[in-house]
């Protein structure tokens, strides 16, 4: 899985949308994780349970796939499109 989404990423230049954002490995973790933003151009498929806390999803999201058929401008950015999630 991971080796099929690698081959597909691009380093992110300036302006990345969450440049400056921290990342940390679990809930309510203080140990922040090094990251390298890659360009916001893939789409996947993803399972989740809905639950957002604080604009946080509750529970882990998980990868299905990834989807070459489908471009970032087709897919509706979080609380737009038809099934906008409440929270």
């Amino acid at each position: 899985m991971s080796r099929q989404v690698g081959d597909h990423l691009a380093a992110a230049g300036p302006g990345h949308p969450f440049e400056g954002v921290w990342f940390a490995s679990a809930w309510g973790s203080r140990d922040v994780l090094d990251v390298t933003l890659a360009c916001p151009e893939l789409v996947a498929e993803v399972s989740v349970d809905r639950a957002v806390d604080r604009g946080v999803f509750r529970h882990p999201l998980r990868f299905k796939r990834l989807r070459l058929d489908v471009t970032a401008d087709d897919v509706p950015r979080f609380g737009e499109g038809p099934a906008a999630a409440a929270g």
